[in-house]
């Protein structure tokens, strides 16, 4: 039996289901990043994406949301929007502060890991809107050369 739930984003349901994509999305990750369990994998799925729900706004967020698996639209949707973006190696910096033991370069592998996933999941148009709004330095995070012009 199927029941609707409503995330935090205004203007996104989820539905609830037996296999959203989360697995799925756990495995890419894992995969990607060369991660050694699937335990592993899904706590650097979570982490990184509680961060980026932070920074990704407005109508991007919602779609966001809603191109994802259910469990990360929460991971997104729960997240305050923070009230300055970050730039690229600043997101680093702060998924590196909420994950025990890590480093610059663990954190910066573990973020590629988990948002060079998510272009399959959400399409390229997406990923464009998303990578429009953040600073720049972010389209290397997500598996993409960075062709806009250096500041």
């Amino acid at each position: 039996m199927s029941t609707a739930s409503t995330a935090t984003v205004p203007g996104v349901t989820t539905r609830d289901h037996e296999d959203d994509g989360w697995p799925r999305l756990v495995e890419a990750v894992r995969a990607s990043g060369q991660y050694d369990t699937l335990t592993k994998a899904e706590q650097v799925t979570r982490t990184v994406l509680a961060a980026l729900g932070a920074h990704v706004i407005g109508d991007e967020r919602v779609d966001l949301a809603r191109a994802l698996p259910e469990e990360a639209a929460r991971l997104i949707a729960s997240q305050i929007p923070a009230t300055h973006r970050l730039t690229a190696a600043r997101f680093v910096d702060e998924v590196a502060s909420r994950t025990p033991g890590a480093t610059p370069a663990t954190a910066r592998w573990d973020v590629s890991s988990v948002l060079g996933a998510l272009p399959p999941l959400i399409g390229d148009d997406l990923v464009t809107r998303i990578l429009t709004q953040l600073p720049p330095g972010y389209a290397l995070l997500f598996g993409r050369a960075d062709l806009s012009p250096a500041a």
